[in-house]
């Protein structure tokens, strides 16, 4: 199997292309508008391209891809929430445990919501899983954009689903580098919490639109900035960008 990846300089959001051998079948999982040295290689190689797959419906994940999939005639497939708000037609409609086979492909949808409702992840020969915006190296997505459907879907995405899989499944995240089970699951911060190893912390905190809450956790973010675990005066937890927090 091959898996390449093109990363946009702005968003730092992630296209990939896999291919079951040079000159095989491949899919193109989310785009980018960067997506070019894909389908370069793609062509060169004389990849057949059989289908687009969408974990989400976030712009900067499916920017192109209606133009593409009519101009090379590939059909689209998407969870039915995506489908339900993407600007373009989605031809096949994926809900947890489907499986699309190309070639010598298995690709697996796993429904991982949380930080988008129809998000999805994309377990490849049970070796590679590609994650999206869902857990980073080092971080997690966050819960507090339009269309997040929270806190507990995340979390239970994250810790019933990926964590589940071997430790050295390769993770394949929405933006930046990619990463391990194994090692999300010893260093990233949201998981150690969730886990037990770590305390939450008891901070207080602001978040804009929102008001006061207690700073549960304050950890890197994938773009260099921060992330933060926020709980509410309700009980109601959320992650969000550290730039929505004021520290106190």
């Amino acid at each position: 199997m091959i898996l390449q990846r093109v990363e946009q300089s702005d968003w730092l959001s992630n296209s990939y292309l896999v291919v079951d051998e040079p000159g095989g079948k491949g899919v193109l999982v989310d785009g980018n508008g960067v997506i070019e040295p894909l389908l370069e290689r793609a062509d060169r190689e004389g990849t057949e391209l059989t289908h687009i797959l969408l974990t989400h419906d976030h712009w900067d994940h499916v920017v192109g891809l209606g133009e593409l999939a009519k101009e090379r005639n590939v059909p689209i497939l998407a969870h039915e929430i995506t489908a339900g708000k993407v600007d373009f037609e989605v031809d096949r409609l994926l809900g947890d445990g489907d499986v699309i086979e190309t070639g010598n492909l298995r690709i697996k949808a796993l429904f991982t919501p949380g930080h988008a409702g129809g998000h999805l992840a994309f377990l490849i020969d049970d070796t590679d899983l590609i994650t999206a915006d869902l857990i980073f190296k080092g971080t997690v997505a966050g819960t507090m954009a339009p269309g997040a459907t929270g806190f507990e879907d995340l979390k239970h995405s994250i810790m019933e689903k990926v964590m589940a899989l071997p430790p050295e499944t390769r993770i394949h995240p929405g933006h930046k580098e990619p990463s391990t089970i194994g090692a999300e699951w010893e260093t990233n911060p949201f998981v150690r919490i969730w886990r037990g190893l770590d305390e939450e912390g008891t901070g207080a905190c602001e978040v804009k639109g929102r008001g006061e809450a207690t700073l549960i956790l304050w950890a890197p973010d994938y773009d260099g900035t921060n992330k933060a675990w926020v709980r509410f005066p309700d009980g109601s937890d959320s992650i969000t960008g550290g730039s929505q927090v004021t520290l106190k």
